[in-house]
């Protein structure tokens, strides 16, 4: 046996209502056990098994008390076990409580300790029963072993599912933990990936053909075809600047970094329109970057898609705090639309509703667009936060 085995347990689950009904048995058997005793017996006899009583049920109530809070004592069960195989011996009437003692040893400690202290009071109250049938009923010495032995192959068998159990909770906990942050990288790569189609298929596209028209200019140079090609790979120039300055402004937010969050939404959609206002609900708290970006860009979407479509007076943003996730909500008075017309993605647009719900989505949020015609439109995202413990 390693040095560490008489150590106390790592924490163990407490038994709640199963710990309430052995002490209170506990507390019955001894009150009882005390009665039947001193009317058995006569008062000088009764002084000193009452007062190791009286003992026995104070240690009891001191180990259950540093039990529950996760601080047993190895001293003070020796001590008890000792006294209840003295009291038990002196008064096998009190053999009865030996079931509370046995489970508050298993329950207090495990290992050896446990095991010592079980045994030790199985056969306390076996030699105590033995002893009251006049050492003559070998069913009063056999039983009490054979009931301790059940017991203890029994709560064994609790402890080990038990200790399953919590393995197996971990496990998930650490699985859905996992699966989060896979969601949230895959969320990241696939706005890798949009970035890359757009710089592909508006610069890069762009300054390819801007380089084919110079190219073929220098070559033709002086003759008229030159001047033509320069003048085309300028307009082509000209778009591209146009696209890389739309791009640049989609991913960056003016004076958005380093605020609150609250106020980088309020910043980012006045970029857009104009009057716009806020309202925060719950405890403010910090969230997770991903989290952060995807609420400014449904923001700065919305929001341009209110200046270009809606016509709206009024335009507000709802942001609520929940213990476990981060609502939006976007609301406008204008003109609205009816979601289930809305045409697929084209050259001509259309990406904006659908580009939303996919950043949303991809943080395992939910996201919804109610409208319409004539009252105004309402785009609201929910996103899971982490536990606030674990919150960045």
């Amino acid at each position: 046996m390693t040095a560490d085995s008489t150590a106390p347990p790592a924490p163990r689950p407490a038994l709640g209502r199963i710990d309430a009904v052995v002490h209170f048995g506990f507390a019955v058997l001894m009150v009882a056990s005390g009665v039947r005793y001193a009317m058995r017996h006569s008062p000088a006899d009764n002084l000193g098994v009452l007062v190791l009583a009286v003992a026995v049920t104070a240690l009891y109530i001191l180990i259950a008390a540093l039990a529950r809070h996760r601080e047993p004592h190895l001293g003070a069960m020796l001590v008890l076990v000792a006294a209840w195989a003295a009291l038990v011996l002196m008064a096998p009437s009190f053999a009865w409580c030996s079931f509370a003692v046995y489970f508050l040893c298993r329950a207090a400690f495990s290992g050896a300790v446990a095991y010592v202290a079980a045994g030790a009071t199985t056969l306390s109250t076996a030699a105590g029963l033995f002893r009251l049938s006049g050492a003559t009923d070998i069913a009063m010495l056999l039983g009490p072993v054979a009931v301790g032995v059940l017991l203890t192959v029994v709560y064994d068998r609790i402890e080990a599912d038990a200790r399953i159990q919590r393995q197996l909770h971990a496990q998930v906990q650490l699985a859905q933990q996992r699966l989060l942050a896979s969601e949230r990288a895959a969320g990241a790569a696939g706005e890798c990936e949009r970035v890359s189609r757009e710089i592909h298929d508006t610069v890069t596209q762009g300054l390819a053909s801007n380089i084919l028209l110079l190219e073929a200019a220098l070559r033709s140079w002086p003759a008229p075809a030159a001047r033509e090609d320069i003048r085309q790979a300028s307009a082509l120039l000209r778009g591209n600047l146009a696209d890389t300055r739309s791009l640049v402004h989609e991913l960056s937010t003016p004076a958005a970094d380093g605020q609150p969050l609250p106020q980088a939404l309020l910043t980012a959609a006045s970029a857009y329109v104009d009057g716009v206002r806020l309202q925060v609900t719950g405890q403010e708290r910090p969230v997770p970057l991903d989290v952060r970006h995807v609420l400014l860009r449904v923001t700065q979407s919305a929001c341009a898609n209110i200046k270009l479509h809606a016509g709206a007076g009024n335009v507000s943003l709802t942001l609520g705090y929940l213990p476990d996730a981060l609502t939006l909500d976007i609301y406008d008075d204008g003109r609205g639309f009816d979601p289930a017309a809305v045409p697929p993605p084209s050259q001509d647009g259309g990406y904006g509703l659908r580009a939303m719900r996919q950043r949303v989505e991809q943080l395992a949020g939910v996201f919804s667009v109610e409208s319409t015609p004539g009252e105004g439109t309402i785009i609201a995202a929910q996103i899971p936060l982490p536990p606030l413990e674990d919150t960045p």
